[in-house]
């Protein structure tokens, strides 16, 4: 705003009568304008463009994550199917791709041994004190096989010890069992499991105290008393593709190529067919989507990197991202394909335009599906390379804020500028309320001062006028 002086002798009239506090405004507004309107433009740009920079990051980070859910979980997972669901529940390792079919026939499970005590009255009562020691290996109700490899467990079994507390020191020992005490309608037993797989038996020795006997009754050899074994430990047994194989566990990872198993039943003499679901269809489709996600992101880029009208015009993270989008279908995503195998999203049916927008020609992608429909459906996996692999780089790079390169550089370089602005703005405020209140201060002096002028010269007039009334 601007004021001058005339219009501020105007204000000041003949009297005294002038707002002081809004004059003192008025002035230090005036005098502070220029400054707060540049700062406030500043600020209002920095803004906008942690906006957009914010927003292009987010679009390519979202792009990133739906492609691999798709991958992992929607129309282009190669997932594995079973023609008998309660044999075994059938899946995929991540990042691995499987093909062709598999023949699978269960003849056991993996098992784990269950051992009971003799019974007693409760789990409250004693047990007798000494000492457990429980030893590991293949065991079932006639034998025992020691495993070499692994030490027994031996348990101090405290004077007054009860069952619940032969338990709980089973449980707490960690060493692959576990225990607990059932109450049954014949009394009370302490039941003890062990994991599946064969070599995963165990057999019990006790060695009592002379003073507190009893503790040998928990004790429990192959032969010794068969009715307390419910269970012996045993290893899957199954066939693959007529090769018998063995198994510790029930679930077995990659059983092959981009096959893993979790036997859940059996079925001998009639052999289950696995195969892999055929995404071919689907590939036209999420290459379509994967056009029209990349349009919307470049077409945003391209709007903030306008050199005349874009915010992100000088924005070096932009740019970059912008270079490497433009490069993206010529930029080979599979180095270590097989020579003839497709290892770019060009060979696929991405394209370029001038403008910097992409096209998808759906008869590339078919001529290459019928070329190597492997090497094709190779590039839509989730491992380390391939085009969501080379798409989350992308994203991941434009996300590290310490990389004054990517986006997210970008956005952390505005918003420590913009944290400066406003605390620039914060000081000028404070110099603008400190020139205020200066003049606020000067000009009540001032108006003290016309105050005391303006009673003088009325003093004065009136004098005159008596003294012209006089002489009249």
């Amino acid at each position: 705003m601007n004021i001058s002086p005339s219009s501020i002798a105007n204000s000041l009239g003949i009297g005294s009568g002038v707002d002081m506090t809004g004059l003192a405004n008025q002035l230090a507004e005036a005098q502070f304008a220029s400054r707060n309107q540049r700062l406030t433009s500043q600020s209002e740009t920095l803004e906008r463009r942690i906006s957009i920079a914010g927003s292009i990051r987010s679009s390519l980070s979202t792009f990133a994550a739906a492609l691999g859910d798709r991958l992992r979980t929607g129309d282009l997972a190669p997932l594995p199917t079973i023609t008998n669901p309660s044999v075994a529940a059938v899946s995929s390792p991540i990042g691995s791709i499987g093909k062709g079919s598999y023949s699978l026939e269960v003849t056991s499970l993996a098992t784990n041994q269950v051992l009971t005590s003799p019974n007693y009255s409760s789990g409250a009562d004693p047990v007798g004190s000494g000492t457990l020691t429980i030893r590991f290996g293949a065991t079932d109700a006639a034998a025992f096989a020691p495993d070499g490899a692994r030490e027994p467990l031996t348990l101090a079994i405290a004077e007054g010890a009860t069952l619940d507390d032969v338990a709980s020191a089973i449980n707490t020992a960690n060493a692959g069992l576990s225990a607990y005490v059932a109450q049954t309608t014949t009394g009370a037993q302490l039941v003890v499991k062990g994991a599946d797989g064969r070599a995963n038996g165990f057999t019990i020795e006790a060695t009592e105290n002379p003073g507190e006997p009893g503790l040998s009754a928990l004790a429990w050899q192959p032969g010794s008393d068969p009715a307390r074994l419910l269970k012996a430990s045993g290893d899957a047994q199954f066939l693959l593709d007529g090769i018998a194989r063995q198994s510790p566990s029930n679930t077995i990872d990659n059983a092959a190529p981009g096959l893993s198993l979790a036997l859940t039943g059996t079925n001998p003499g009639a052999p289950a067919t696995i195969g892999f679901r055929n995404s071919s269809g689907a590939l036209a489709s999420v290459m379509q989507d994967i056009t029209g996600a990349l349009n919307e992101i470049v077409g945003e880029l391209r709007t903030a990197i306008d050199p005349k009208t874009g915010d992100l015009a000088r924005d070096t993270g932009a740019k970059a991202l912008a270079r490497s989008l433009s490069a993206l279908g010529t930029s080979v995503l599979m180095p270590d394909a097989p020579e003839g195998a497709p290892r770019t999203l060009s060979e696929l049916g991405l394209s370029i335009q001038r403008d910097g927008s992409f096209t998808f020609d759906s008869s590339r992608l078919t001529a290459a599906l019928a070329r190597d429909p492997a090497g094709v459906a190779a590039m839509f996996t989730t491992g380390i390379d391939g085009v969501y692999s080379s798409i989350e780089r992308l994203a991941r790079s434009n996300s590290i804020a310490s990389d004054p390169g990517g986006l997210a550089g970008s956005i952390a370089r505005y918003e420590s500028q913009a944290q400066q602005v406003t605390s620039d703005l914060e000081k000028l405020t404070a110099q603008q309320e400190t020139l205020r209140a200066t003049m606020v201060a000067r000009f009540a002096k001032a108006d003290t001062r016309v105050a005391a002028s303006m009673s003088t010269l009325s003093f004065l007039q009136s004098q005159i006028d008596v003294w012209n009334a006089q002489k009249d």
